[in-house]
């Protein structure tokens, strides 16, 4: 068995589906979410955990982009077209959540090797491909030119991107986190960003590179597959893969001794993200 399967094939997945809480479900508490959960898993007092999440009409800065020159422009603009912004507490630059982007976060263990974070990313990506498996479509792993907060393990089908995975690390617990554009328009969410970036840098020459964005290069799978697929479709994708994959799943929430940390870590991204908006 090969490192990547090793890691999907846990003794027990705990499934936390958040996928349906609706508008009132704050992006800042995902965040702190998968920190409780990379604190608990690392420390050993929680199996692996799936997570499953949706948000709505939100974008999610990465900190380069809180160093833009006109920053509050960009964010106006955003604001205008009735999205909440805030900065995440990990790498990388600017994505659109919405009703039709399905979020999932996969936390392992580093209790008894190290995990390299390629590996960490192969798992999700070999997750992503049985997930879809029966549509034949060769789905890739490189970075994609072009597309909103590129990296090299930018998912794709016929160079479009559809998914971007990302990483955090907390107390020996490693949380792989994607999102999957499921349905909707890619090409608008990228438009979306493209419109931040204009309004936000303008013509100004800037020490850090940002994306030259072409709407083009990313799609949604409902696009891409010619098949209407709603975040119901794909969360039962996801929990008949990971079960296939790996060992038991058992439907969970937070415990009662993770409250008091969720809570903890709720107050701390909270308190940055109001440090970052209030400086401008």
């Amino acid at each position: 068995m090969n490192d990547t399967s090793s890691l999907l094939k846990q003794p027990q997945w705990r499934i936390i589906d958040q996928s349906s809480l609706g508008e009132g479900f704050h992006a800042l508490q995902s965040f702190a979410m998968d920190d409780t959960l990379c604190a608990s898993v690392g420390g050993g007092s929680s199996s692996a955990a799936a997570r499953a999440w949706v948000h709505h009409r939100t974008i999610v800065l990465g900190i380069q982009d809180t160093k833009l020159p006109f920053l509050e422009n960009g964010l106006k603009i955003l604001g205008e077209q009735g999205y909440q912004v805030i900065v995440r507490n990990s790498g990388g630059l600017a994505v659109v959540l919405d009703e039709g982007v399905l979020n999932i976060s996969l936390i392992f263990p580093e209790t008894e090797r190290k995990i390299e974070i390629n590996r960490g990313y192969d798992a999700m990506f070999e997750l992503v491909k049985c997930m879809f498996s029966d549509f034949g479509a060769t789905i890739e792993a490189r970075e994609i030119t072009g597309s909103y907060c590129p990296g090299s393990y930018d998912l794709s089908i016929g160079g479009k991107k559809f998914a971007g995975i990302s990483q955090r690390r907390i107390r020996n617990g490693v949380a792989v986190q994607i999102y999957l554009c499921v349905n909707g328009s890619g090409s608008d969410r990228a438009s979306l960003i493209k419109g931040f970036y204009k309004a936000a840098k303008e013509n100004e020459e800037t020490r850090f590179s940002y994306p030259e964005i072409k709407p083009s290069v990313m799609a949604s799978l409902t696009e891409l597959l010619s098949v209407p697929l709603t975040i119901g479709d794909v969360m039962l994708r996801f929990l008949s893969s990971l079960k296939e994959m790996g060992g038991s799943i058992a439907s969970s929430q937070l415990s009662g001794e993770e409250w008091p940390l969720y809570e903890a870590y709720l107050t701390r991204v909270t308190e940055r993200n109001e440090k970052v908006f209030q400086s401008l």
